[in-house]
């Protein structure tokens, strides 16, 4: 071992940690990633700032515009009304899995899914089924759909990107659609079936007459005339009549944690938890009102320019870290932020000084005016909202033969698809399918960093012998039982990589491994690299292994252990298909 292979590990080591622990954002820890090999001399000036010219980062870039454009013109804006007009909770699974199948191999996944999301609350709700029956086959499909093509996740350009770096040929647009297939197939019938079973039946977090909203938390202030004045928490039975629970008493600067014995005076803030509907009857009922001081103005609800509105914040949102104190004067300046619902987490501190993370659901009330601005924000996510208006016209039709023709002319060898899919972009911005101003906010930049900042890691770990080092001693050791073994334990490798941090991440680490494993077994490096991709691309047994299970996750009121019951299935599945079908399309 050299002491360039040991700083390269070391280096890869503190990557996974920071993943795994998400102590810092990812695009941080990429950008760290880069800074290391390039101070220590692992890679050179040009090396290290390739992942930002590579033509799968500036795809991956592109293909984000193109999803907004299809978005925003309103191409997909008639699946809606297709999915709720399914007579039974089996004909509208079949219906979603078959759009996603038409559409996740060509548009990245987790647009895909920030599409779909209030689209199938919508229809679960008019069809009477519970929309937790149907939100993490949402997210499932769109991954394994979006594994039949090149362009289909950003994983899949990464893998295709590092391994042309190392030397491999590539793939082609369509390379890993028999494989694909299959896997599509056989999840999708297992979700209709076993995993159908295992989903828990949740209620649809509805609003107003459409929407029955989840536990949120608020602030309640005891106004003068409160009935709740001189009486304690649990002499008002509060819980008992209206469904309420006071989490936290909060009087000037002292906290209460334990509140329900405390004499009630005026003045005193309620750190309230219950659905909405409870929520709204006490603070009528009990003389209280929503809590000044967090800039919640008091609104008539029976106003007819006000909406309720639930909003998800979504996974690239700049409002992530943010404290919702500082919301409403910085952000949507005529909304209201009502409460706040974390799923998993009974929040106690107070609401001004709550950090937002990924999957909260706020509720909002703003001026009916102001939907249209707030559906076109890319920090959340409407999901109270039955179905966007879309402006149509030709722009819907225009952006479908656009989103053709950069699949069309790259799979047949006419153009590369990162020539195609800027090509497109452009296109779709110039006739005003977007806005160009919105080009910006459509990209996730968090993930551009990210491939930009790890692919030097690729080649560091390639350069330096650290990936050879990591074969000879992990899976060197089962290398005597022919390939079809070791195919296997890589595999499974990137299953559990991936499970507890980015996929890209995952991608990164293994590819370089999945090359000199090759060259260790004098075989085709092409079935690891696939093992790789697939296992890197379709994450199902945890809620944080991939962005669309993270923003399913708050929506359809799922436990960590929901992914596990059905996720680990599908997810053993997928690698028993692989490790026999891989080598069959692709032999060593």
């Amino acid at each position: 071992m050299t002491l360039e292979i040991v700083v390269v590990l070391v280096i890869a080591l503190v990557a996974i940690v920071l993943f795994a622990t998400e102590k810092l954002r990812i695009d941080a820890v990429a950008l760290l990633v880069l800074t290391s090999l390039a101070l220590t001399g692992l890679v050179d000036t040009g090396a290290a700032l390739s992942g930002f010219s590579n033509p799968a980062t500036i795809t991956v870039a592109a293909m984000f515009v193109l999803a907004a454009g299809l978005q925003n013109s309103g191409a997909l804006s008639g699946i809606g009304n297709l999915l709720s007009s399914a007579k039974s909770p089996v004909q509208f699974l079949l219906m979603l899995f078959a759009v996603l199948a038409a559409i996740a191999p060509f548009v990245n996944n987790t647009a895909v899914v920030a599409v779909f999301l209030p689209i199938v609350m919508a229809a679960t709700a008019s069809i009477g089924m519970s929309a937790s029956k149907a939100l993490i086959p949402l997210s499932y499909v769109s991954q394994m759909a979006g594994v039949c093509t090149l362009v289909g996740t950003s994983t899949n350009l990464l893998v295709n990107a590092m391994a042309r770096d190392l030397g491999h040929p590539g793939f082609t647009m369509f390379e890993f659609t028999s494989l694909g297939v299959i896997c599509l197939v056989a999840g999708c019938l297992y979700l209709l079936t076993l995993g159908r079973w295992l989903l828990p039946s949740a209620r649809n977090p509805e609003l107003v007459e459409h929407y029955e909203l989840g536990k949120y938390i608020t602030e309640l202030r005891v106004m003068p005339e409160s009935s709740l004045i001189g009486t304690s928490v649990g002499e008002a039975k509060l819980g008992e009549e209206f469904g309420v629970y006071v989490l936290e008493l909060l009087r000037g600067d002292q906290k209460v944690w334990s509140p329900r014995s405390q004499t009630l005076e005026e003045g005193d803030i309620l750190l309230a938890r219950g659905d909405w509907s409870q929520l709204d009857e006490l603070r009528k009922n009990a003389g209280l009102e929503m809590n000044a001081e967090f800039k919640l103005k008091q609104r008539s609800f029976e106003d007819v320019d006000q909406v309720l509105a639930e909003v998800m914040i979504a996974p690239r949102s700049r409002l992530i870290g943010s404290s919702l104190g500082m919301l409403d004067p910085g952000w949507h300046h005529d909304t209201t932020s009502l409460g706040i619902h974390r799923r998993g987490q009974v929040l106690r501190d107070e609401l001004r000084n709550v950090r937002l993370q990924v999957g909260d659901i706020l509720l909002m009330l703003l001026p009916e005016s102001g939907m249209a601005g707030l559906r076109k924000d890319t920090n959340v996510i409407v999901i109270s909202e039955r179905q966007p208006d879309k402006a149509g016209g030709w722009r819907a039709p225009f952006a479908l033969i656009t989103m053709a023709l950069v699949i069309g002319v790259s799979a047949v060898g006419w153009a590369p698809i990162a020539v195609t899919s800027l090509a497109g972009a452009v296109a779709m911005t110039l006739a005003g399918c977007l806005d160009a101003e919105d080009v910006y906010d459509a990209i996730d930049w968090r993930i551009i960093i990210l491939m930009g900042g790890l692919l030097p890691l690729g080649i560091a770990m390639s350069q330096s012998g650290a990936a050879q080092f990591l074969v000879e001693n992990t899976i060197g050791l089962v290398s005597a039982f022919g390939p079809g073994v070791v195919l296997a334990v890589l595999y499974l490798m990137a299953l559990l990589l991936t499970e507890f941090m980015s996929n890209a991440a995952a991608a990164v680490l293994l590819t370089p491994i999945g090359m000199s494993t090759a060259r260790m077994l004098d075989v085709d490096a092409t079935p690891f690299l696939i093992a790789v991709t697939f296992a890197a691309s379709t994450s199902f047994t945890t809620p944080v292994g991939y962005q669309t299970n993270t923003m399913v996750y708050g929506a359809g009121g799922y436990r960590f252990s929901d992914f596990v019951k059905v996720g680990l299935p599908l997810n053993l599945i997928f690698w028993v298909l692989g490790v026999i079908f891989i080598p069959v399309f692709w032999p060593f």
